[in-house]
């Protein structure tokens, strides 16, 4: 894994060590993360943004590069990634889970998968009946005016 140091634009080796997309039991939220493979150091922490870019890495058919808001370093600041994989067939595979969390990050943060709520449903009815016609509230006051006019 490789970031790209915002200062002298060079490209900085984090490390060795295996990535895993994680979704998250309660809030639904899918991330990236990858460990050092000898010092277990969180190396890259960030969420599987739907906004993301993942593109081939110039010269390589096994390596991608994309930019994200990473946490890794206890902060969150955007880092420019790059990471390597043994073979095409491997960085294919990551490339294809990634885009699958993005779809299924895409579908939560629209809230396509939240349960239904028999609470929520009442108060979009109550709200779709509610009406702010000037005409409606203007009627009765012209009434008011012919009455006082007689």
């Amino acid at each position: 894994m490789l970031d790209k140091d915002t200062g002298n634009f060079t490209w900085l080796n984090r490390g060795i060590g295996e990535i895993k997309i994680l979704k998250h039991r309660e809030n639904g939220m899918i991330r990236l993360l990858m460990r050092q493979e000898k010092t277990m150091k969180v190396i890259v922490n960030h969420i599987a943004d739907p906004r993301i870019v993942m593109s081939a890495n110039n010269g390589s058919d096994r390596s991608w590069v994309w930019s994200a808001f990473d946490y890794a370093d206890g902060e969150l600041k955007e880092t420019v990634f790059a990471i390597k994989f043994s073979d095409r067939d491997v960085a294919a595979g990551f490339k294809t889970k990634f885009t699958e969390a993005q779809e299924t990050m895409s579908a939560h943060l629209a809230g396509a998968d939240a349960p239904p709520s028999a609470e929520a449903d009442e108060a979009a009815a109550a709200i779709a009946g509610l009406s702010t016609d000037d005409a409606a509230a203007a009627a009765p006051a012209a009434d008011e005016e012919k009455k006082e006019e007689t």
